[in-house]
């Protein structure tokens, strides 16, 4: 009965090797991610900046991202989750006759989102994601995937169409992670 035993010893040391090379590709992914908001974070202490965020369906996960580094209090004023047209019309003082106009999913709503929340928290840049992250609730004209990422400041706002693919969670990862990288643009500028 030798060979059990060492078949068992192969398997085990096969599963803990197999298990270290995940925690380390885990890591790895992690630490990338991270990459994008410590960029961020450097450039927005770097130039003395400062940032409020406003969320419909990415619910807070791009505020999640920004507050994930040590020290974020110095350059995140607030977020609001506004996935209501209510909340997005009396906190963040959206027009009713354009989300009636355009509907929440709109370059219009996404632009007024980013310029209103930055008034609202008094900050130099204001960002905003409004979409369909799915799996329900997309139409022909409004697929599920759909977002509209704005970023703002004083002198110019900047809004991004964009269609995503995957799940409900890859599609607000990847919304977040393409409004990380619109405002890293705009401070490297």
């Amino acid at each position: 009965m030798p060979g059990i035993g060492s078949n068992s010893l192969i398997i085990w040391c096969l599963f803990r090797f197999i298990q270290r090379e995940l925690v380390k590709r885990s890591c790895l992914l992690y630490n990338r991610r991270m990459q994008l908001e410590k960029k961020v974070a450097v450039l927005l202490l770097e130039k003395r900046k400062t940032v409020a965020v406003a969320e419909s369906c990415s619910g807070g996960l791009l505020s999640h991202r920004l507050t994930n580094i040590p020290g974020s209090s110095k350059y995140f004023k607030g977020a609001v989750v506004a996935y209501s047209n209510h909340i997005k019309s009396s906190i963040l003082k959206v027009p009713s006759s354009l989300l009636r106009k355009y509907g929440a999913v709109s370059e219009s709503i996404a632009t007024q989102m980013a310029k209103n929340v930055r008034r609202l928290f008094k900050t130099d840049f204001g960002i905003a994601i409004t979409g369909i992250a799915g799996p329900t609730g997309g139409t022909k004209n409004k697929p599920v995937g759909l977002n509209y990422i704005a970023v703002s400041t004083n002198s110019k706002t900047l809004c991004l169409q964009c269609r995503f693919k995957g799940n409900r969670l890859a599609i607000k990862r990847q919304a977040t992670t393409q409004a990380l990288k619109t405002l890293l643009e705009f401070l490297s500028a």
